[in-house]
C-alpha cells in the first residue's frame, strides 16, 4: 500500500448522495416559490458547500436565501439517508485500508452534522475520523487546508504518508494547499476531463485501485 493515511471527500467520492441532495434542494426552493433544479443541475452545484449550493440554485436575486438555506438543513437531516449509498466498491476498499493497518477519514465541505450522520451509518469501524463543514467556529472550509489538519490531528498523524483523494477540482486545490498528494476519483460528480484541466494529476476509475 502506497501510502498510510487516506482522507477522503464524502459527497462524489464515498457516498452517491446526489438523489437525497437534490429532493432536499427541490423541496427548500419549492416552499419559497422559486423553481425547481434537474439532477445535473444540482450535480454541477455541489463541491463548496450548502450555503454556496443553495446560492447557486436559488433564482439570482432572490430575497429568501437564509430562509432556503434552513429549509435545505431541515429537509436534508430528516432525509439524507432516502436514497444515499457507498458506491459499489468502496466498502471493500476502506476495509482494505484497515487490513493493512493503515487509516481513513473524511474531509467534506458538506454540514458536519449530515457528516457525522452519513459516516457513522455507512462506515462505522471503517473511519477514523471525519469532519464537515464548521466555520462557526472559524475552521475554514475546502479548499482551504484547515479541515484536512484537523482530520489529521484527531487521527494522531502530521500528513507524512498521507494521501487526499476527491472528486473534484475543489479536492485537488485542498490537498496542494495541504501539501498532500491527490488521487481524483472518476466516478463522482465531474468528468474526468473536467479534472485533468483542472490539475488531475493521478486518476482512478474503480475505489479498488486507491490502495493499490
Amino acid at each position: 500500500m502506497r501510502y498510510q493515511v487516506y482522507l477522503f471527500d464524502l459527497d462524489g467520492t464515498l457516498l452517491d448522495t446526489l438523489s437525497d441532495l437534490t429532493a432536499a434542494t427541490n423541496a427548500a426552493l419549492a416552499a419559497y416559490g422559486c423553481p425547481a433544479r434537474t439532477r445535473e443541475e444540482v450535480k454541477g452545484f455541489v463541491g463548496n458547500g450548502i450555503r454556496l449550493l443553495i446560492e447557486r440554485a436559488a433564482p439570482a436575486g432572490t430575497p429568501y436565501l437564509e430562509e432556503i438555506f434552513s429549509e435545505f438543513r431541515t429537509y436534508y437531516a430528516a432525509h439524507c439517508f432516502d436514497h444515499t449509498r457507498p458506491y459499489p466498491g468502496v466498502e471493500d476498499m476502506l476495509r482494505e485500508i484497515v487490513r493493512r493497518g493503515g487509516k481513513a477519514g473524511i474531509v467534506s465541505n458538506k454540514a458536519d452534522f449530515a457528516v457525522q450522520e452519513l459516516t457513522g451509518r455507512f462506515f462505522k469501524g471503517l473511519v477514523q475520523a471525519a469532519a464537515g463543514e464548521n466555520e462557526g467556529a472559524g475552521i475554514r472550509k475546502k479548499p482551504a487546508p484547515d479541515l484536512v489538519y484537523s482530520v489529521l490531528g484527531r487521527l494522531g498523524e502530521d500528513g507524512t504518508g498521507a494521501v487526499y483523494v476527491g472528486d473534484s477540482e475543489v479536492d485537488i486545490q485542498t490537498a496542494k494547499n495541504a501539501g498532500l498528494p491527490c488521487i481524483s476519483v472518476t466516478w463522482g460528480f465531474k468528468t474526468r476531463e473536467f479534472l485533468l484541466a483542472n490539475g488531475a494529476t493521478r486518476l482512478v476509475d474503480r475505489p479498488e485501485e486507491i490502495c493499490r
